[in-house]
């Protein structure tokens, strides 16, 4: 979460009911969080000195508005070309891909690479897993969980198949961006 909280700062400064709202409109698609959440997380990112406060009203609500550090950009170029967490792999690569924009070309075509390669070395994993499946032998007690357990699986794999077809879209567009020096 905090990852996706410095993107959404490099966007433009925010207060914690704006970070609420750019959740609730984009980031819930893919990621969700909750008031509570997303303040311990900033707290997190204040106490790193990846945030700072730039503005804090002084009356009424005393609503704080939030800037990105030097140190959380660092922070945020090194996550986003990072290898995603095998924990939850449509979080990971979908946080990433929505701030793209963010990133000049170049890192753009090596975050999508490693995107890529990370999403297609889970797939294999699945696909091994599948042909040791595949040869076992299940009680006939244990037929209906076997065949549901195969039934995951199986979505697994093709998930991660139109994972790769998607990313090897994105990739060719991302390229021919390169190739012109587009940002």
């Amino acid at each position: 979460m905090a990852h996706v909280i410095l993107g959404l700062l490099l966007l433009r400064p925010m207060s914690l009911y704006d970070l609420l709202k750019a959740f609730e409109e984009g980031i819930s698609l893919f990621y969700s969080a909750s008031a509570g959440s997303i303040k311990r997380a900033l707290e997190g990112l204040l106490r790193r000195g990846e945030v700072e406060i730039v503005s804090q009203d002084v009356e009424g609500r005393r609503r704080k508005t939030y800037g990105i550090t030097d140190a959380g950009q660092a922070a945020f170029q090194e996550w986003i070309l990072s290898p995603p967490e095998r924990a939850d792999m449509d979080t990971a690569v979908l946080s990433r891909v929505y701030f793209l924009g963010l990133l000049d070309a170049t890192d753009r075509l090596t975050a999508l690479e490693q995107l890529r390669t990370t999403v297609a070395a889970e797939a294999a994993t699945l696909e091994v897993v599948e042909s040791q499946v595949a040869t076992s032998e299940v009680p006939a007690e244990l037929g209906d969980v076997a065949r549901y357990g195969r039934a995951t699986l199986d979505y697994g794999i093709r998930a991660h198949q139109t994972a790769l077809t998607w990313l090897d879209e994105l990739l060719g567009r991302a390229a021919a961006d390169a190739e012109k020096g587009a940002r």
